[in-house]
């Protein structure tokens, strides 16, 4: 069979005689890296990215015992806070529009929704201090059809995680802000995400309510992509992201801004 060459900017591609193509040879678009026809990733996946991977210690190779592993798994679920009113700029005066009560209360139906389905409660929900989070936070409990420990938290306060890879031309932060927030936010990241303890005997669930920036940095950085994409990513009003830490420390994202909960005409970003 004859082949033709087709050419690609700084690259090239392999064509059989129907002109399909065979394979990517090399493409310099993306930061110079083999992108395709690669049995070697580009990236490591990093076992230990919470640092809680179990590592014999001096006893432990003493008396032959092997370290504790982890057995249980933790399923994180982010909900974003509902709609709320953005003419202020002072936090107790951005409250839930109505329409972002109502989303909230219908998540709370959703959730409990799950509750029922999986026969287990919540171990947590934690929410953000500020104002349009607690509110949902509120909201949304009240259709719980079982109390679980409810707790707030200022490290998950809405903030610009880090510089944004491409930039926005419409949202600039200053340089400090980014110094500021982004230690805090990821200092949330650390706090809330980790496999279980060794000692957990079963799976649990945490809800956490904050906010879109900080719900985005979360998932780039549980996934080990590169952090600086995070507002690449939307994310609806009260939507729900699901995560799932399994024992050995690997992350899957069982879902991405699911708002499929709510009626279309109430879905929302800003």
């Amino acid at each position: 069979m004859a082949y033709r060459w087709g050419r690609l900017w700084r690259g090239a591609l392999v064509f059989t005689g129907s002109g399909a193509a065979l394979a990517v040879i090399t493409v310099s678009n993306y930061n110079r890296r083999r992108i395709a026809c690669s049995d070697k990733p580009s990236t490591l996946w990093d076992h230990n990215w919470d640092r809680r991977a179990p590592v014999p210690d001096a006893a432990d190779s003493t008396d032959g015992e092997k370290p504790k592993k982890a057995t249980a798994s933790r399923h994180l679920i982010l909900i974003r806070h509902g709609q709320y009113d953005m003419s202020h700029k002072q936090d107790d005066l951005r409250v839930l529009t109505e329409l972002g009560h109502r989303q909230a209360t219908i998540t709370g139906e959703r959730l409990n929704e799950l509750l029922a389905t999986s026969g287990k409660s919540f171990n947590i929900i934690v929410h953000s201090t500020m104002k349009r989070a607690t509110q949902t936070s509120d909201d949304l409990v009240k259709e719980l059809s079982t109390m679980p420990q409810i707790v707030s938290c200022d490290l998950l306060r809405e903030g610009s995680p880090c510089r944004p890879e491409p930039p926005s031309s419409l949202w600039k932060p200053e340089n400090h802000q980014f110094y500021q927030d982004g230690a805090r936010i990821e200092a949330a990241f650390r706090k809330y995400f980790h496999r279980a303890a060794a000692d957990q005997k079963e799976d649990t669930t945490d809800v956490i309510i904050c906010h879109a920036n900080v719900i985005r940095y979360f998932v780039c950085r549980a996934l080990q992509l590169p952090p600086e994409a995070w507002l690449r990513l939307s994310l609806p009003h009260c939507s729900i992201t699901r995560v799932t830490i399994r024992p050995n420390g690997r992350v899957s994202l069982k879902g991405l801004g699911d708002a499929g909960h709510l009626p279309a005409n109430m879905v929302t970003y800003t």
